[in-house]
């Protein structure tokens, strides 16, 4: 991270022992100083607009859109011009993302690799990202203090109208909440599918690009469903 002039990385439930004795490379000390502990994946990336995941793709069928690395560079892009904060996510080395934690996510990044060695170790695989992203998709002014985009869990944002900045993923947990609440008042499905409605559900509204405004539309539709399923 330091490499590359990234400064926000979260660490979600980390192993506590290894975690406390973890030491950085030399002249970047404060990358760690400053990293923050959170207990879940939707926690680290709540402030986040665009949520990017990690992983090989060998054994698993993706449920969201695939990027090649190289063609990332336009979506950050475009997502920092609008107000948009990117958080990229990547997982544990021995087993990677689970699919719950790859729900939060808008897209997967797939970095091109040989195809008879397609997993790599993780500090290699942040390192190919950051690279690329540095190289390509920041302004090569921006000095650790200010760059926009941040590394492995987390980042931060610049700029434009707020109406069409996408909104920050805890906002869209806002939304799944309600709508989990009217499925459930509805009698949508047996108790034994919530778990896999609200799977469903984070990825369907991952999948839609909802500006600011269509959120506040979208809660008041289903606060207005809620009440009168109630009443």
């Amino acid at each position: 991270m330091a490499n590359f002039g990234f400064v926000r990385l979260v660490v979600v439930d980390p192993y506590e022992p290894h975690w406390r004795e973890a030491r950085s490379a030399v002249d970047s000390e404060q990358v760690m100083k400053d990293a923050v502990c959170m207990q879940s994946v939707a926690e680290a990336v709540q402030n986040a607009t665009l949520v990017l995941g990690t992983g090989s793709l060998e054994a698993r069928k993706p449920e969201q859109p695939v990027v090649q690395l190289p063609a990332v560079t336009p979506i950050v892009q475009a997502e920092l011009a609008r107000a948009g904060r990117v958080a990229i996510v990547f997982g544990p080395e021995k087993h990677g993302l689970t699919r719950d934690d790859l729900s939060w996510c808008h897209r997967l990044i797939e970095i091109p690799t040989g195809v008879l060695q397609p997993s790599m170790n993780l500090g290699q695989a942040v390192a190919v990202c950051l690279y690329e992203l540095s190289a390509h998709a920041l302004p090569a002014h921006a000095g650790a203090e200010q760059h926009p985009a941040a590394a492995s869990q987390s980042s931060d944002n610049t700029l434009v109208a707020p109406e069409e900045a996408r909104n920050i993923s805890a906002d869209l947990d806002r939304l799944a909440g309600l709508i989990e609440q009217v499925m459930t008042a509805s009698n949508y499905s047996p108790n034994a599918m919530q778990e896999a409605n609200r799977h469903d559900l984070r990825l369907s509204l991952r999948r839609l690009t909802f500006t600011r405004r269509d959120l506040r539309r979208a809660l008041g539709l289903f606060r207005r469903v809620l009440h009168a399923l109630d009443r």
